[in-house]
């Protein structure tokens, strides 16, 4: 015992040493692993070596009843990811959407990030950040940000791809199990610190990251207690260019009197389009897609992460083990967007006379191109608004896991596990603050697409760089947040029945709690000379901006092109008009974004009972498992509304159940191959914006419209399949054939229903309807109204094939036989149903890419290991249809990202490393339309290269 007193003294003076540094930002890089026992026990198991724990691994894979892969900790800490995200992508049938050059969540066989189920150390959590516009903003799905954690906390990860009635409900694609590391997983006193300095080619800058590891365990073997802490920071430009999508110049019929509105350009190469009926070239010009915000994007990224867990194992006896672990993360981020870029594209511009026009009204085309995909390519203007745009946003997501596992025998033949668990993760963003200034009316403006990938954008007659043209003409601040909390406890009683026969079965109860905030300016966002803000506008413009260079940040921007202006800084706008929410001027309140300031509240409770077998059916083994799960959920959802111009709170109570059968066999053809097949009943909560009641009713004429959320949803449904081909050929060595299908019986997608406003399905009283008719004659509950509100709808299916490879090449000769690969390839297609408004259409499952694959060829003898990697995914959706008319649909272009990582073993406790992550500097590609592919965000990070040493006692 006074060793292990000797090792808590150590491990909470390393956790303080650590902290220090984290705040002084002074602390070394990090990438510590530590090897993992087997998961059904609780024997020490050690692993050394990359191929060592492929092996293990494997082996883990073969024996599991369920399709189950796992990755474990010597990949973990080998592999050069910056993140647990990027560590799963190695797994078979997973793909990663990546964020500012980071992988950020996962897509598990298509079924993308909301349909997958995360659990730490066997509880469920979730943690969210805040991202880009283009990326959703922040985060209020059921979507897990694996970003928030450092892959060095955990010891290994697994993936559950088929259902157990053991396993809680709440996945339609896969349960991620992520699991710390425990004292029992090592011998005796253990000790590992790592150190790296991150460079990024891009940015020029050189960051730190750190972890360490002490654990001990007692002499007796009875008590144990470990303590990790890993520390990371990286600083890096995210730069290129977007288009805020594509639109069409005019949606309106040429019919009309000149009475009508008008719509569309002003003016197509001489022709003047403010007449009717409207002139050919005009109509040609309207009916093509021109981009809504050309422009160039400058980001400057500053993040750290720090992470820490602390683990207490006690074994009174052989019949009884207990396990304490505790997990903190932190991310903090700050985010300086700058944009110059021309706004006045972004609208038809309808006016209600010739003379009386705005945004592209004002435009006169000089010249254009238009593709044969009816795309304006490119294009000289004149009467074009000119922006320079500012935004700083400062964010931090905090989460905190404290759970408790207690492991007892009751006599050889009866055992169970108690879990109890609490965690909560909460995201600020406290500061999002935007500062624009324009220049109005600018001529010779032009843009040409014509390399989607490198546009030439040019600002005509504007003075980019000088203050004196701008005017200060907006203002925005947005603090919002997001919280997420579970409390968890689980009963599982297990019966070793007979050697061949085993039964189990269980209770569990998960109370979770989602809270949303989002604020605004209350006098909005517009800075003009007649409302609150117009005294700002005499505030000299040298005073509230800088001189910004994109092409030094790393902007792609071709020769000819303005690379240099002059644009707001936030933070000189915040000093010199004093924006803070404390001057009445810039007051924030909730009234603006009444949708996003929402509580919703979950209490599930589920049973569930499970028969494992083994026997023999025609002289070879056949194993398997059969279970049932039972799930109640009760659900409260809560939001505001206005009624009768007054704000008022909105909730509505939901329960329903759900039966959850499941099967799995696995035949054995011989002693190393066999066969799998899986069918079950999955399911996935709805998603959370979508439950909450937030209501706008409005009547305009004869029109009664209502828009709402739907706090009656049913979960998604699927009923899902699957069968595999195994071949295990030698230690270490898999050949692996998967066939699944899902079929989803329910989705969840918007619609647009007439129907009374009484007795309506979605909640919303009839006070909303009085208040809103008015004395309006024929207005009245009993009318049909427009309902715009979230439905379940038949959903589709989603097929797919799987390959998965991995062979060391033992049996070569010569240094050969130190080599291997890793292979796996995913091809999967889904046909399902979205509507909008009244409009339903196929296409593809959201997140899912047709072909993805991962190839790593590796090399490990006593003192070398060598790794390249390269990750494939093809395109995936993000919205269908489109965000913007006659647009089918809104997603991003595949990816390929290759990774090296080498290490040298100068002695059995030094090791050396050098990494290099994204190596050709892969591009985020986003696309408006999947037949024109028009380029809407097209960003670049830059190649990080990463050099360290690992040192183990």
């Amino acid at each position: 015992m006074v060793r292990v007193q000797e090792t808590l003294k150590l491990a909470l003076s390393l956790g303080a040493s650590v902290g220090a540094l984290c705040v002084a930002s002074s602390a070394f890089a990090a990438d510590a692993t530590a090897a993992k026992p087997d998961s059904s026990t609780v024997q020490e198991v050690v692993v050394t070596g990359f191929r060592s724990s492929l092996a293990k691994a494997i082996s883990e894979k073969r024996h599991e009843n369920s399709q189950v892969d796992a990755i474990l900790a010597e990949d973990i800490g080998k592999f050069p990811d910056l993140n647990l995200a990027e560590s799963l992508q190695r797994i078979p049938g997973v793909s990663i959407t990546r964020e500012g050059g980071e992988g950020r969540q996962i897509t598990v066989r298509g079924l993308g990030p909301q349909y997958t189920r995360t659990r730490i150390n066997g509880m469920e959590a979730l943690t969210t950040i805040g991202s880009p516009d283009n990326n959703g903003g922040v985060n209020r799905t059921r979507s897990f940000d694996f970003n928030v954690f450092a892959s060095d906390l955990f010891s290994n990860l697994v993936v559950h791809k088929t259902a157990e009635g053991s396993i809680d409900e709440g996945s339609l694609g896969a349960t991620i199990d992520l699991h710390s590391a425990r004292p029992f997983d090592y011998k005796g006193r253990t000790l590992i610190i790592a150190a790296k300095a991150d460079h990024n080619d891009l940015a020029g800058t050189t960051t730190p990251r750190m972890s360490a590891i002490v654990s001990d365990i007692s002499e007796d073997g009875t008590f144990g207690i470990l303590a990790s802490v890993s520390y990371s920071k990286r600083k890096f430009n995210d730069v290129g260019f977007s288009t805020v999508r594509w639109d069409l110049g005019s949606v309106l019929s040429t019919g009309g009197t000149t009475a009508a509105p008008l719509s569309g350009f002003g003016n197509v190469l001489g022709t003047n389009c403010r007449v009717y009926p409207i002139p050919a070239a005009c109509a040609a010009s309207n009916a093509a897609f021109h981009p809504r915000f050309p422009r160039y994007d400058l980001y400057k990224d500053n993040q750290d992460r720090f992470g820490a867990t602390f683990s207490i194992q006690l074994k009174p006896s052989e019949n009884h083990q207990y396990s304490i672990d505790f997990l903190h993360s932190r991310w903090n981020a700050t985010r300086l967007e700058s944009y110059i870029e021309a706004p006045g594209f972004s609208g038809t511009g309808a006016c209600s006379s010739p003379l009386t026009c705005t945004s592209i009204a004002n435009i006169s085309i000089l010249s254009q191109t238009i593709n044969n995909n009816g795309v304006m390519v490119a294009g000289t203007f004149n009467g074009v608004d000119v922006r320079a745009e500012n935004r700083f946003d400062k964010m931090n997501t905090k989460f905190d896991q404290l759970t408790l596992e207690m492991n007892d025998r009751y006599s050889p033949t009866i055992w169970g596990v108690t879990t109890l668990g609490i965690n909560n993760s909460e995201f600020h963003n406290p500061v999002q603050t935007t500062v624009g200034f324009d220049q109005y009316n600018v001529q010779g403006f032009s843009y040409d697409f014509s390399n989607r990938d490198r546009p030439v954008l040019n600002f005509g007659s504007a003075n980019l760089t000088s203050s004196g043209p701008w005017v200060l003409t907006g203002v925005r601040m947005r603090p919002q947040s997001v919280i997420n909390n579970f409390q968890t406890f689980t009963e599982t009683l297990h019966w070793d029945f007979h050697p061949n026969l085993k039964f189990s079965g269980g209770f569990s109860y998960k109370g979770y709690v989602y809270k949303t905030s989002s604020l605004r300016l209350v006098n909005g966002e517009s800075v003009t000379a007649t409302n609150a803000y117009a005294a700002l506008r005499s505030t000299p413009i040298a005073s509230l901006g800088q001189i910004y260079n994109g092409s030094s940040a790393g902007i792609d921007i071709p020769a000819g092109a303005p690379s240099t202006w002059f644009g707001p800084s936030v933070s000189a706008a915040e000093s010199v008009l004093n924006m803070t929410p404390y001057n009445p001027l810039f007051a924030v309140s909730n009234l603006a974004d009444l949708g996003n300031n929402a509580e919703v509240k979950e209490k599930d409770t589920g049973v569930f009972a499970q028969a494992d077998f083994e026997t023999q059916v025609f002289g070879k083994a056949l194993r398997g498992n059969a279970g049932m799960r039972g799930v109640h959920t009760n659900q409260f959802s809560a939001g505001y509304t206005f009624i009768g111009g007054v704000l008022q709170p909105v909730s509505a109570v939901h329960n329903y159940d759900a039966g959850l059968p499941s099967v799995n066999f696995v035949y054995e053809l011989r002693d190393d191959a066999q066969i799998r097949f899986g069918a079950s009943r999955v399911m996935t909560r709805p998603d959370l914006g979508s439950l909450v009641s937030a209501t706008s009713v409005t009547v305009s004429g004869t029109s009664y419209t209502v828009k709402t959320g739907n706090p009656n949803l049913k979960p998604f449904l699927a009923n899902a399949y699957d069968v595999a081909f195994e071949w295990y050929p030698s230690r270490g060595a898999i050949l692996s054939i998967a066939g699944f299908r899902k079929d989803v019986i329910t989705l969840v997608t918007s619609s647009v229903r007439n129907i009374p406003f009484s007795g309506n399905p979605f909640g919303v009283p009839d006070s909303a309807a009085i208040a809103a008719c008015g004395s309006t004659p024929g207005c009245s509950p009993q009318a049909n109204w427009a309902f715009s509100a979230p439905v379940n709808t038949h959903g589709g299916h989603i097929v797919g094939m799987e390959i998965n490879y991995q062979q060391p090449f033992t049996f070569l000769p010569g240094l050969l036989r130190h080599t291997g690969v890793l292979l796996n390839y995913t091809a999967v297609n889904s046909r399902v149903n979205y509507t909008s408004g009244a409009t339903t259409v196929q296409g593809q499952l959201l997140g899912l890419s047709r072909g993805a694959a991962n190839a790593t060829l590796y090399y490990e003898d006593d003192k070398w290991s060598a790794r390249l990697t390269e990750s494939t995914r093809t395109k995936y959706l993000q919205k269908v249809p489109g965000t913007e008319v006659g647009t089918n649909a809104d997603g991003v272009n595949g990816t390929t990202n290759l990774d090296l990582s080498i290490q040298y073993t100068l002695s059995s406790k030094l090791k050396f490393s050098f990494e290099g992550v994204n190596l050709t500097n892969e591009q985020q590609d986003q696309f408006t339309d999947t037949t024109k592919n028009m380029p809407y965000y097209v960003h670049k990070t830059g190649t990080e290269f990463l050099f360290g040493f690992r040192y183990q006692l």
